[in-house]
């Protein structure tokens, strides 16, 4: 490696999941808020704790925090004496009494298989039996009478028990006690475990406050409820990537401009809410941008952005020549974009986990010691890694202890690779960034809007979406509503703007989680109708999608050249 100034890397993750939460309700119809938090929010904020050299980027979504916040407002309460806990699978791990009707105790044991079979159900051998055992009663109903309480009270606690963070895994005698115990678990049992989540819950914002006071996290953020920005200010900006798709019958979001300037007053709010500070950096939903959002960004203060490196490449009109690893800006729009290297950050999400831990990390380190050789001037360039801090790791082993431990170890010491983050980058070498004359709209995924619009099945999300606009906005001008009745509304209408819903439709993903979230989005937009005071449509009530695909990773992410 040359002597000079070390080459900047940023690991940037990102933390996300949509409102599970029927907010006419409370009850709460997914699990993986809580799931994520206890296992991999808590492991990400560790494995930067162990190492104090590292530094990273962290992205919490503005509609996760509130979330988060939730559980533990419901637990805490519980634990308390009062107030019950709205998420069914971690209700029954608290009740004394479980479901006594078959069809419920079923769907508890189903609930509860909801784990990756290789690294997170084998290894625990009393696991392992308890789902064996449920996959068999799922093939013989009929013999659910037989199925005892302790059964059921067992396989919710080991379900709990592999959801754990592997760092607290390690540390934390009280889930070592249990895991050695292995069985017959009474309800004073699943009462201590329910509060081990509870202090993991609450562990979450304070260590990422506390890494960012040391400088070691960059805490940045996202659009308040996950909206493809884009998207909202011009659905016609899907054409400059993709000219031949077909767009939904009135391809206008009315309003969207002011949709789009609330999702950033939200979420800037909530975030300074809950981390005490600014957020500095952008990475937009889904790294979704146009030349008209970055102009938004800038104007909102933001002095970063993030994106996928297809989106370059596409604004580069697919130029060899063009660097990934500058720092850009295009047009008139007065912020920094920089670019995430879609190769380095696909093979952490698809490639690594069934790799040894210290062969992944040279693999990649090798690559990185490359890149650093061809950028002839390390004062403007950056190699930039951006992937969710959530989904990868349940395919690792131990939830990618050893991988990560080691990443950062090694870039730690490293003598010409430095950690660093977007706003420490900027910084310390005052780049000069390389000035273009648009950006071609596009996603971090293919350079495209493909996985939200364009199917007729998400197409057929976003008019039904546009639909109940219309009527939020003619209620709105009416003067009907009250001052509480509006903010209630926008956040609902915020919710059902959120990217997640046109994820899921299409029959390329698992058809089990599609019907999940078709039923969610179709709830959240009665939901809204219900908060205008409006009856919502009679079509509302047909299925807009039905899955039947089986992609990689379940769906839940996506490799960037990966078509659907």
């Amino acid at each position: 490696m040359p002597a000079e100034r070390p080459m900047s890397v940023v690991l940037c993750w990102h933390m996300h999941q949509p409102d599970y939460r029927d907010l006419r309700t409370g009850t709460i119809h997914l699990p993986w808020t809580y799931l994520h938090a206890i296992k991999d929010y808590v492991d990400m904020a560790a494995h930067l704790e162990a190492v104090p050299g590292a530094r990273a980027v962290v992205n919490f979504v503005p509609i996760l925090l509130e979330q988060i916040e939730d559980y533990i407002d419901q637990v805490g309460s519980y634990l308390e004496g009062h107030g019950a806990i709205r998420d069914p699978v971690l209700s029954e791990l608290a009740e004394p009494a479980l479901p006594g009707n078959e069809p419920a105790r079923l769907r508890l044991m189903q609930d509860c298989l909801r784990a990756n079979r290789e690294r997170m159900i084998e290894r625990f051998e009393p696991y392992q039996r308890l789902a064996t055992l449920a996959e068999w009663y799922e093939a013989h109903p009929e013999s659910l009478i037989y199925a005892s309480n302790q059964y059921l009270a067992d396989l919710l606690v080991w379900y709990h028990l592999s959801w754990l963070a592997e760092s607290s895994r390690r540390t934390n005698p009280r889930i070592q006690w249990l895991e050695q115990k292995g069985c017959n678990f009474t309800l004073h049992d699943r009462r201590e475990l329910l509060q081990i989540i509870l202090d993991e819950l609450r562990s979450i914002i304070p260590r990422y406050q506390a890494l960012a006071d040391r400088g070691q996290v960059e805490l940045c953020m996202s659009p308040y409820a996950h909206p493809i920005v884009p998207l909202l200010l011009d659905m016609e900006s899907a054409r400059e990537a993709m000219p031949e798709v077909h767009l939904p019958v009135n391809p206008v979001y009315p309003g969207g401009q002011e949709r789009a300037r609330w999702h950033l007053a939200k979420g800037r709010e909530t975030f300074e809410r809950v981390f005490g500070r600014e957020p500095i950096g952008l990475w937009p939903s889904e790294g979704g941008v146009s030349q008209a959002s970055l102009e938004l960004f800038a104007e909102s203060g933001f002095r970063w952005v993030a994106s996928g490196g297809s989106v370059l490449n596409n604004s580069h009109d697919g130029h060899s020549t063009s660097c990934s690893h500058r720092v850009y800006r295009f047009g008139n729009a007065g912020i920094n974009c920089v670019f995430r290297d879609d190769g380095l950050s696909d093979l952490i999400g698809f490639n690594y986990s069934d790799w040894h831990a210290e062969d992944a990390v040279a693999n990649l380190v090798g690559h990185m010691e490359h890149i650093a050789e061809l950028c002839p001037d390390r004062e403007d360039c950056l190699i930039t890694i951006i992937l969710d801090g959530e989904n990868a790791w349940e395919y690792y082993p131990e939830n990618g202890y050893y991988f990560l431990q080691n990443l950062y170890e090694k870039l730690d010491a490293h003598p010409g690779l430095e950690l660093s983050t977007f706003s420490s980058f900027l910084d310390a070498c005052q780049p000069e960034a390389a000035v273009e004359d648009k950006l071609v709209a596009g996603s971090w995924v293919y350079g495209t809007f493909s996985t939200w619009i364009g199917d007729p099945e998400k197409n057929r999300g976003w008019e039904l979406l546009v639909e109940a606009k219309h009527h939020f906005d003619e209620q709105i001008a009416s003067g009907k509503l009250t001052s509480d009745e509006i903010a209630a509304a926008e956040v609902q209408l915020a919710i059902c703007e959120g990217s997640d819903w046109f994820w899921w439709f299409g029959d390329y993903n698992p058809s089990t989680t599609v019907s999940q979230f078709d039923q969610l989005y179709r709830m959240h937009l009665a939901n809204l109708y219900q908060l205008i005071n409006i009856e919502a449509p009679p079509h509302l009530a047909d299925v807009i999608s039905r899955g039947g695909g089986r992609p990689s990773r379940g769906g839940v992410m996506r490799h960037h050249d990966e078509k659907n």
